[in-house]
């Protein structure tokens, strides 16, 4: 009788692999929704405090807005309490403001940015992280994200100024594996993780052998079953890209 693979066993909502709800207890973090005419001008809001939640990397900042409302939002590194920011079109480029895309020059260093106009902000929001904006064509404006991918979004989506706060914090080394226990614990992922090719051939499709090797193809079809859905699951490619005929490629698929 065989055993289940983690991915089968993650889906299967056990408490190892269930994130501590109570380590994040502000929620979703993401931008305030405003109205067109707060869209095209600007507001501010003042930073009350800065403080750290243990499921997530980077530290939170509490704000509060001109008309009184209060939230919790993704700093970026440099703010410090009692701090303005600038939320809308006409805000200043500066760091921790929020401004569309459309608005911020090129080259300027960005984090939480939105897919899709009021979605709140869904790209680089890990601590110390940075996208940068590639060039503006037309009503898209091309953002290099910190694996080097270009992508495209809309140009009214919004994105913060700067690096977000609590970079380098990784740098630290964990120095015993229980430290690393809590960090992955915190989250809800799995640790330690035992790689495919070190277990047995009942365990896993990569297990088994005289030595540490797949023995097969690691590519595998989107409707595969769950007994051997491992690997790179529905891949278009694999390997490196390399050189200009790379980066080629990627601007045409933009």
């Amino acid at each position: 009788m065989g055993k289940r693979l983690i991915v089968q066993r993650r889906g299967t909502g056990s408490p190892v692999f269930k994130a501590l709800g109570f380590k994040k207890k502000s929620g979703s973090i993401k931008y305030r929704k405003i109205s067109n005419e707060e869209f095209d001008s600007s507001f501010n809001a003042v930073v009350l405090d800065l403080f750290h939640e243990p499921g997530r990397g980077a530290p939170l900042a509490k704000v509060k807005f001109y008309d009184g409302y209060q939230t919790v939002v993704l700093p970026a590194e440099g703010v410090a309490v009692g701090d303005s920011i600038s939320y809308g079109a006409t805000s200043e480029i500066r760091e921790g403001n929020v401004l569309p895309l459309e608005f911020i020059p090129v080259r300027t260093p960005i984090f939480n940015i939105e897919l899709r106009k009021g979605d709140g902000g869904k790209l680089v929001r890990t601590g110390g992280g940075s996208a940068l904006i590639d060039s503006i064509s037309g009503k898209w404006v091309i953002i290099k994200l910190p694996s080097g991918k270009l992508k495209k979004i809309p140009k009214e989506c919004r994105a913060t100024v700067g690096v977000v706060a609590g970079g380098g914090r990784t740098k630290k080394p964990f120095l015993k594996a229980g430290n690393m226990w809590y960090k992955k614990h915190a989250k809800g992922q799995k640790y330690p993780r035992v790689r495919g090719v070190a277990q047995g051939a009942y365990q896993h499709p990569h297990g088994g052998g005289h030595h540490q090797s797949p023995h097969n193809p690691t590519t595998v079809s989107r409707n595969a079953p769950p007994g051997r859905k491992v690997g790179l699951i529905a891949a278009r490619r694999t390997g490196y890209k390399r050189g200009r005929q790379a980066r080629d490629q990627s601007k045409d698929q933009i």
